[in-house]
């Protein structure tokens, strides 16, 4: 059939003529419209579409326009994107916090009761289908000339073992010489611990919780470097001398953000948030790590006074809702740690911030059962894994592992274009060099599509896009031939607080970014991003997208090892099986997403696929079943439970 040009497509082409005629009146100007119109006439041509792909802006109404900091699709095919506080001090202090669902399908939009602030909290997807949302604000950062309050740790102890006591946020504490400092949250400390000795005497140890202080007023009075105790005004008799404050130091020095411990399970049902227990320790910038067993390993964060958790590691038990001890292992936040064939955990040293340089930054394989951890070698720049993606290739049973891009640490000038692959199956497993990205990246999105690529796009050079560093490309990389080829090149710029996630329909979706500055000369103050683009790769253009292969009946559930049948009538068409887990993604870190390939039997107007036996290949939960013909077309993805 001979190729028409679209009514559009003619407009087009007819307005870049009489632009290049009008040249001679403004040339450098008609020149460059000339070149944007040529450009949308190119990449719109359906040659060009189907080996690059297309990308559409969606339409948003303003009221359901977020600043999206996280994004999880969940079972029901919609995607959470939430904001809680959006990085807007004036948000928090209003304590104004927002979630929206968005559903793809039909594009439409809800919003959502956000309980606490959930700005920069960890995520991921459990057994039943439920999201676990864990940690997120107590307090903004205060920086540098802003910080007028003196201000630190204060740990409030008590002695009575007989009664706690809760002081809400505001609790005024005196210092010796009459200086006041307030408690800048709520705070519980526990009744003392009695316990009697094999010669009857009782011994009391006193209880303590901590808590973040603020000076009564602005001033270098307040300053102190001398461990004090404070008294707790309000309180008489015995309360007075058995509940008290102690501090090391409060002092005029930056005051980080501050984690919260509050937990909830998101609903997908029900569209709601689910209050679970808190966490032990609170949590800003964390990772949650799913296990084999369904439950859910909890690391680092910026704790209640504005300190990276030392360490101190917690696991979430969706049966009975509660946290206990894990292993004490020091990562420094948003480490990008993966769950691996076998049970271990491997981290590949991509991380989103907080933490010093020379430590917890060595990517290495941790085993929770022993608490050891092995370093492993052969990283080129190092240093330049803050704000880096990371993935487990496809599929997963080959267990191997990828770095893409990253920046030094902090607000650090540095981006790398490398990336590097490791094959844990190797005796000895070490990294090597996989090709470079155009340019150095930093808050590259890697998203893993059905046909075993891997789809990046965006990122910027500089910290937060400084310097209107953005990048507006896009590239595949392909495991198989350790290659990148070209991809469509987005028009919206995503950097620091960005996302992007597959869709069951095949497509990608992309969200959010948080530019410091909103000018190549970084002079005028940056602007959240809350459009939404979505990319259309090239397996669903033209006759691929009307010819793909329809699963139909089948179970929705499926045990590890198991098998199950789906009625189709392209039975002989189907060639590759993947299951993919839902991502659930925040500051480039994505450790939820994975893709583990099915053994496929066709039968006569049916398909079987079989289940890997093995949980820490296959964790327990909700999964799309995406099946392609040869040559990579992907089929809509069928919701499945496995275990």
């Amino acid at each position: 059939m001979r190729y028409r040009p679209s009514k559009r497509l003619k407009k087009t082409a007819i307005g870049t003529g009489v632009t290049l005629l009008l040249a001679g009146m403004n040339l450098p100007a008609a020149l460059g419209f000339a070149q944007d119109r040529l450009h949308e006439y190119r990449i719109s041509r359906p040659e060009y579409m189907a080996q690059y792909g297309s990308w559409d802006v969606m339409d948003v109404p303003d009221e359901f326009r977020t600043n999206a900091i996280h994004a999880a699709l969940l079972r029901t095919g919609k995607v959470l994107l939430i904001a809680g506080s959006g990085n807007k001090q004036e948000e928090f202090d209003a304590g104004t916090f927002e979630s929206i669902l968005w559903d793809p399908a039909d594009n439409s939009y809800k919003k959502v009761e956000t309980p606490d602030d959930l700005f920069c909290a960890g995520h991921a997807a459990l057994p039943d289908g439920r999201l676990l949302v864990a940690g997120g604000t107590a307090r903004y950062e205060v920086l540098g000339d802003a910080v007028t309050h003196a201000g630190g740790a204060m740990l409030l102890k008590n002695e009575d073992p007989d009664r706690e006591h809760t002081f809400p946020k505001g609790t005024r504490l005196r210092s010796p010489d009459g200086l006041e400092y307030l408690t800048e949250t709520d705070v519980t400390v526990p009744a003392a611990a009695k316990k009697a000795g094999e010669d009857g005497e009782v011994t009391v140890t006193a209880a303590e919780a901590r808590v973040f202080v603020s000076a009564a007023e602005e001033g270098e009075e307040y300053v102190t470097d001398a461990p004090a105790q404070y008294a707790v005004a309000g309180l008489k008799g015995a309360d007075a001398r058995n509940v008290y404050g102690m501090a090391e130091e409060l002092t005029l020095d930056d005051q980080d953000f501050q984690g919260i411990k509050a937990a909830y399970e998101f609903d997908p049902e029900a569209e709601r948030y689910v209050p679970v227990a808190p966490m032990e320790e609170a949590r800003w910038y964390p990772t949650l790590t799913a296990l084999p067993d369904g439950r859910v390993l909890t690391v680092s964060g910026l704790d209640d006074v504005g300190e990276v958790v030392p360490g101190l590691n917690e696991i979430y038990d969706p049966e009975t809702k509660t946290w206990s001890e894990a292993p004490d292992r020091y990562f420094p936040t948003y480490p990008a740690l993966f769950l691996t064939q076998g049970g271990e955990l491997f981290y590949t040293g991509a991380n989103a911030g907080y933490g010093p340089a020379d430590e917890g930054r060595e990517p290495g394989l941790w085993d929770l059962e022993t608490n050891t951890f092995t370093e492993v070698g052969g990283l080129r720049d190092a240093d330049q894994l803050e704000t880096a993606a990371s993935l487990l290739l496809p599929p997963a049973q080959d267990q191997r592992f990828m770095v893409l891009g990253g920046g030094g640490v902090g607000e650090s000038e540095k981006s790398t274009a490398r990336t590097a692959v490791i094959d844990l199956t190797e005796e000895d497993p070490a990294f090597r060099d996989g090709p470079d990205l155009p340019q150095g990246t930093r808050y590259l999105s890697s998203v893993i599509l059905p046909d075993d690529t891997v789809f990046t796009s965006g990122g910027s050079e500089d910290y937060r896009g400084q310097g209107d560093s953005d990048i507006l490309k896009a590239q595949f990389y392909d495991p198989e031939k350790n290659t990148f080829r070209a991809a469509a090149a987005p028009t919206v710029g995503r950097n620091y607080h960005s996302e992007a996630l597959l869709l069951p329909d095949g497509r990608v979706a992309t969200f959010g970014s948080d530019p410091l500055f909103g000018d190549r000369a970084n002079t005028r103050m940056g602007t959240f991003e809350d459009r939404v683009e979505i990319y259309t790769p090239p397996y669903l253009q033209g006759d691929r997208a009307e010819n793909r292969p329809v699963l139909g009946a089948g179970p929705d559930t499926v045990a590890p090892g198991g098998t199950a049948t789906f009625a189709t009538e392209d039975a002989a068409r189907v060639a590759e099986a993947r299951l993919i887990r839902p991502s659930a993604v925040t500051h480039t870190t994505d450790v939820e997403q994975r893709s583990i390939r099915l053994g496929v039997e066709a039968g006569e107007g049916e398909v079987t696929f079989t289940v890997p036996d093995d949980p820490s290949l296959v964790p327990p939960g909700w999964y799309m079943l995406f099946v392609t013909d040869a040559e990579g077309t992907p089929s809509v993805a069928t919701w499945v439970q496995v275990g």
